[in-house]
């Protein structure tokens, strides 16, 4: 059974770092395509970053370009991802999910995204 938990969140000051970690089990990481997506109030679930499977090619939203980085421990089956520059904007509930049969198309799409898990608070606020 495939499960995801995730950890790290918590209250941060605008330009703070977090680290977000999902630990996954019931699944071989380098089969399974893992992504990060967040979900503020009132608005849809958007897609943060993900890392492909075998190859570990990485992806990320237009939004965390260059303030993000996602990558994965496949010795402790965790994938982290890295926040840098933190904004207001970014305050959401983050989201770590993954797929084995996913097609690059719908990388982006949290609907195609077979296991989720139970999501961690990112406060960014001063």
């Amino acid at each position: 059974q495939v499960q995801l938990v995730e950890s790290g969140g918590g209250l941060v000051q605008p330009g703070d770092s977090l680290r977000l970690s999902c630990g996954t089990s019931g699944l071989t990481s380098t089969w399974y395509t893992t992504a990060w997506f967040r979900q503020a109030p009132g608005k849809e679930r958007e897609f943060v970053a993900a890392l492909w499977r075998n190859t570990g090619r990485t992806y990320y939203g237009d939004s965390v370009k260059g303030r993000f980085t996602i990558s994965r421990d496949n010795a402790k089956n965790i994938v982290y991802l890295e926040m840098n520059n933190l904004r207001p904007e970014d305050t959401a509930v983050y989201y770590c999910a993954a797929d084995s049969h996913l097609i690059l198309s719908s990388l982006t799409t949290s609907q195609q995204y077979d296991y989720w898990g139970q999501g961690t608070q990112v406060t960014v606020s001063s």
